[in-house]
């Protein structure tokens, strides 16, 4: 296996991006070629040519922030969260960026710890394990034991990571504008712009370690009189911008442990925990663990569950709470009180005030009632078996795009609630838990909650 760490130069991960800019106008081309060929009665036809172009473009997207790791594939992860931006097919393409990273060499990860403490792991550490135990788009981790015996965990940063960003981003905004172009299944640039500055800007938190070790420091605090969780403790003097020490927990990845093969009871006790700590961080701590993958995760001896990687974290507002909580309590109505509805997607500013309430009920709604619904199901119950929820709808590409021409614009907290909360089903789909959902925030006759 090779052990360079990813490419950093700004010619090669230049000549990567100019040839999918040229892929993508090359496909973008013969598309609308064959379109210009089909007669007003092959709709099913253009609407499967349709696809099947949305789907080549997210391959080229893909092939090329695979090429690049880092920060672009980082980008390319968080931009498939983006429920409802980007078409199906190119947001199913971009879904295949799971952490796929060469692992650095034993001499980077030595150069990289004596740039930022001057002296090698041999120094810094009683014991340090010169192979990953984990690793993901921007960094990797080390086992190690300190000095007082104590099992740690070393993450370190990739070279260059920092100084690509700008890059990589301006790339991707290259490419999107590229398959933009002649369609009307992507949202207006602004919208899709604003996305991707705040993609890029947690970016730059992400690389932070400093920062990701004040975000697990607050969570601890905060989370401190939640019984059955466990947050690693950080050690300030073995950890830099690039390097963070924290403690090694002991436990299995959601895989591991279900490979043991636990009770039902054992599984609900872990649903519950994972879900009671979602809806006490979105509406009392009104900040989120927004980063949704399993490995954050671990299960531990005595039915305690660890919370791993506060990179990503969102500090939600406290009009984005009230709207959620009020949002999902008109819908569990009987019947769904769309005037309400309508009011706060307004106040959202996620629509525009001259949408008609005939264009909302008639057109806007039915485009979003299946994903609505899969995302409320949970809570119309006093008990929910989420071994049986649903997989998540794939929106029908007519429907899509007629949402997307009434959005008018993405506030910043939703696409966070959206990861954590896809990310929370998924786990709690996974391990097959019967959760009680019932609740202060969010039910039909629930008011908002107040602060």
């Amino acid at each position: 296996m090779s052990t360079k760490a990813p490419r950093t130069g700004r010619l090669a991960r230049g000549a990567i991006a100019g040839l999918a800019v040229a892929r993508a106008g090359a496909a973008q081309l013969s598309h609308h070629v064959q379109a210009l060929t089909r007669s007003p009665e092959q709709a099913e036809q253009t609407e499967q040519a349709r696809l099947a172009h949305q789907a080549k473009l997210g391959r080229i997207l893909f092939a090329a922030l695979n090429q690049l790791k880092g920060t672009a594939l980082k980008a390319s992860q968080l931009l498939s969260l983006e429920l409802g931006l980007l078409p199906e097919g190119m947001r199913e393409e971009l879904a295949k960026a799971h952490y796929q990273v060469t692992p650095l060499n034993r001499a980077l990860v030595i150069k990289l710890l004596r740039q930022e403490f001057g002296q090698g792991p041999d120094d810094l550490f009683a014991q340090f394990e010169p192979s990953a135990f984990a690793a993901a788009s921007l960094g990797q981790v080390h086992g190690a034991t300190l000095a007082s015996g104590e099992a740690v965990a070393v993450k370190l940063q990739y070279p260059g990571m920092a100084a690509s960003i700008g890059s990589d981003m301006a790339m991707l905004r290259t490419l999107l504008q590229t398959f933009a172009r002649g369609s009307d299944s992507l949202p207006k640039a602004d919208i899709v712009e604003r996305v991707l500055v705040d993609i890029e800007a947690k970016l730059a938190e992400e690389l932070d370690y400093h920062r990701e070790a004040e975000q697990l420091q607050w969570f601890a605090q905060a989370l401190a009189g939640r019984p059955g969780l466990v947050l690693p403790r950080t050690f300030a003097h073995l950890s830099s911008k690039r390097v963070l020490t924290m403690q090694r927990l002991l436990g299995m990845h959601l895989n591991e442990w279900l490979a043991t093969e636990p009770s039902q009871a054992e599984r609900d006790h872990f649903g519950q925990l994972l879900f009671d700590t979602f809806l006490f961080s979105l509406f009392e701590l009104r900040r989120l663990q927004a980063d949704p993958h399993p490995g954050n995760y671990l299960f531990m001896a005595e039915g305690r569950l660890g919370l791993l990687d506060f990179g990503c974290t969102k500090q939600l507002s406290e009009k984005f709470c009230v709207g959620i909580s009020g949002a999902w309590s008109a819908m569990l109505c009987q019947p769904c009180d769309l005037d309400r509805l309508q009011q706060i997607y307004l106040e959202l500013g996620l629509i525009a005030a001259s949408l008609s309430k005939a264009d909302f009920r008639e057109q806007l709604m039915p485009a979003l009632a299946e994903t609505l619904a899969w995302q409320t199901a949970p809570f119309a119950v006093a008990v929910y078996d989420f071994g049986q929820h649903p997989v998540m709808p794939r929106p029908d590409p007519a429907q899509q795009r007629l949402a997307v021409n009434f959005l008018q614009a993405v506030t910043p907290e939703l696409p966070y609630f959206d990861r954590a909360y896809l990310g929370l089903v998924l786990m709690l789909k996974s391990l097959g838990a019967r959760v009680r959902t019932s609740n202060q925030w969010i039910g039909p006759s629930t008011t908002a909650p107040t602060p």
